[in-house]
């Protein structure tokens, strides 16, 4: 949006076996809630295991037929992501636009909390995190925690190798704010998750 693109839909994955996404392990109504608030359609698709890809090319198929020109993601520096994008969008004949591609991961943080953008930890390693990390916010204090104690060789301040994701709840495209209400934390398969019993859409501040 901010470099012009007019973005005609979001696309979100979920698992069949799980019934939320897989990683995030976000509820498909709280997707959808995101979606109303940006005002844009949604495409969501269950996946099971073994047929993501195909899942996900079928989209990529259905978007060429909208006139949909090109797929924007959020990849920062892992060029393995990076190959498996581009090459699913030149099957389709789209351009992978990568917007956050190796600004410095630090900026990228910089940038999302200066501009206005709030999100919520929801699921964190529990080799790297114990539970008073869910449900924090991200902010200045967050990634200043994050240096002082995480910030070892191979650990991501953006959390792009999966050491934790996070839930966006407001921003200066959203017409209203997420509001949530956190439930429990539940810890499975090496992860903490943060449920999130309720959750609506209210107008923002002023």
């Amino acid at each position: 949006m901010a470099q012009g693109l007019e973005v005609r839909c979001l696309v979100n994955f979920l698992s069949a076996e799980l019934g939320r996404t897989a990683f995030h392990r976000v509820r498909p109504d709280l997707i959808r809630l995101q979606a109303e608030a940006l005002a844009i359609p949604l495409t969501q698709r269950e996946t099971a295991s073994g047929n993501y890809e195909q899942v996900y090319k079928g989209v990529m198929r259905e978007l060429r037929t909208m006139g949909v020109e090109g797929l924007v993601t959020g990849d920062i520096d892992l060029a393995e992501g990076r190959l498996w994008v581009e090459s699913n969008c030149r099957e389709f004949g789209l351009k992978a636009v990568m917007p956050l591609w190796n600004i410095a991961p630090d900026e990228v943080m910089g940038q999302f909390i200066g501009e206005g953008f709030e999100a919520v930890v929801v699921c964190v390693r529990a080799d790297l995190f114990g539970g008073e990390w869910l449900g924090r916010k991200v902010d200045r204090e967050f990634v200043a925690r994050l240096h002082e104690s995480h910030c070892k060789p191979g650990f991501h301040i953006c959390g792009e190798n999966g050491e934790y994701h996070t839930l966006a709840i407001d921003g200066p495209p959203f017409g209203k704010r997420l509001s949530v209400a956190p439930g429990r934390k539940v810890w499975s398969d090496g992860y903490g998750f943060l449920e999130i019993d309720q959750a609506e859409l209210v107008s923002k501040a002023g």
